[in-house]
This record gives structure tokens, C-alpha cells and sequence, in this order.
């Protein structure tokens, strides 16, 4: 499809689709579950789509970054390193995307989406009140962000889940902070695969400005709520996301 001209009709729904990923995004993630859709939907090629989506997130992700840093939830021991990490990794995945096929990971990461799941609905106290650390800072942050980093460039979907459980089960975060961290470190990435992406040509800067549009307003408004509600809003959100996101990638990779 041409966007050097985009009908009205689907400027309208690219920016509505910005809003809603934007507002899931800054409370559990998982935003992409709308906002790659819905440019697939506007007649995208995948590749272009999944550069576009990059472009439009990191936008929106920014916004909830700032939020939660005024509000004190990114004072958190390594994670400048876990940033840098990921901005590096992220890059690196997003080269990976043009050399290698995703279809193992396509098959593998709905299982454990659905462990991530099934142990958030059954521990009721997860993420209610800070915990102990498990693991050191720093190697949280190297591992983390050089793994998760990784694979949020190359494939993406659930990478927020995974930071926000390994967040709370291992260093020890509530929910309010392990979302802030979880931001922090989905940004970085999203800018490390962003930049090469750019590179290739693989964005569509004018559906990603009428995404755009409504990111910053969802993101403005969905970590408002975090930073006014926290774990009230948080986590009903964050295992209804990971339950939609595991049903998805499971019907993607093992529909006939």
C-alpha cells in the first residue's frame, strides 16, 4: 500500500490502534498484540510491519519511561547496565531477523509464556511487596539484557512478561518497580533494533506518525494509572495480557 497518501479510514485506525497498544504497553506490555495487526491489516509487508511497530513503540514507550522516573520507579541497582545491554542486543537481534528463520522460537515461546502465566494467577502475593534479591544486579542486568535484549530485536512478543517475572522473582521488585524497569530496558531495545531497521529501509514513517499519534496519548494515560492505581491495575492486566499473547503465538504456530 501507498502511505505517501493513506485514506482517512485507515489513518483513523492506525491512531486508535496506537492508543490501545500504547495504554497496554505502559502497564503490562504486550502492546504489539494490537499494533502489529493492525498494520499487517493497513496492507504492510511483515518486514516493514515489524520496523514500523518499532518505530511507533519506542515513541510510546519513552512517554511511560519519563512517567516512571519522575515517580521514582527506575532508582533501581544495574539497570543502567541492563539498558545498555539491551540497546546492544536489541540491534543485534534485529540483524539476526534478516539471517535466520523464527520458526523454532515461534513453537517454543507460547509454552513458556503459558509457565509465566499459570505461575502469576497462582502465586496471589507476586510482585505485592518487595522481595529479596536472588541474584546480583549486575548479572541480572548482563544476562538479562544480552538475552532478552536479543530476542526482542529477533522475534519480540512476551519479552516484557519475562522481564517483569524475572524482575520480581529475582531481584526482588514489587510490580510498580519491576514495570518501571521492564520500560526502561524494552526502550533500549526497541531503539537498538529501531536504528537498524532504519538502516534497511524496513520503516513506514508515515503510518508509524498516525500510530504515534495515539501511543503517546494510551502511554501518557496507562502509566498514569500505574503511578496513580500500582498493583491494582497492574497486575489484572498484566496476566490478562500474557494469557492473550500465549493464545495468539499458540494459534500462530500450531494452527493447520
Amino acid at each position: 500500500m501507498d502511505f505517501s497518501q493513506p485514506e482517512p479510514l485507515t489513518c483513523v485506525l492506525l491512531t486508535l490502534a496506537g492508543f490501545a497498544g500504547g495504554f497496554i504497553d505502559a502497564i503490562a506490555g504486550g502492546g504489539g498484540l494490537i499494533t502489529v495487526p493492525a498494520l499487517l491489516a493497513a496492507g504492510l509487508p511483515p518486514q516493514l510491519a515489524l520496523g514500523t511497530n518499532k518505530l511507533q513503540s519506542a515513541c510510546g514507550t519513552l512517554i511511560a519511561v519519563r512517567r516512571y522516573a519522575r515517580a521514582g520507579l527506575l532508582r533501581t541497582p544495574g539497570l543502567p547496565l541492563a539498558v545498555i545491554c539491551s540497546l546492544l542486543a536489541g540491534a543485534a537481534g534485529a540483524w539476526m531477523v534478516h539471517q535466520a528463520p523464527a520458526d523454532v522460537l515461534k513453537k517454543v515461546i507460547p509454552w513458556m509464556l503459558a509457565a509465566v502465566a499459570f505461575y502469576t494467577a497462582w502465586n496471589r502475593k507476586f510482585g505485592m511487596t518487595p522481595g529479596t534479591a536472588k541474584v546480583p544486579a549486575a548479572a541480572f542486568a548482563v544476562t538479562g539484557g544480552g538475552l532478552l535484549g536479543f530476542y526482542d530485536g529477533f522475534f519480540g512478543p512476551g519479552t516484557g512478561s519475562f522481564w517483569t517475572v524475572g524482575a520480581v522473582g529475582l531481584l526482588g521488585l514489587d510490580l510498580r518497580h519491576a514495570t518501571g524497569y521492564t520500560k526502561a530496558v524494552n526502550l533500549a531495545s526497541n531503539v537498538g533494533a529501531l536504528v537498524l531497521f532504519l538502516s534497511v529501509g524496513s520503516v513506514a514513517p508515515l503510518a508509524a506518525a498516525w500510530m504515534i499519534l495515539g501511543q503517546l496519548a494510551g502511554a501518557r494515560l496507562g502509566s498514569g494509572l500505574v503511578v496513580t492505581r500500582g498493583l491494582s491495575i497492574i497486575r489484572p492486566v498484566f496476566l490478562t495480557v500474557v494469557l492473550a499473547l500465549t493464545a495468539k503465538l499458540l494459534w500462530d504456530a500450531w494452527a493447520l
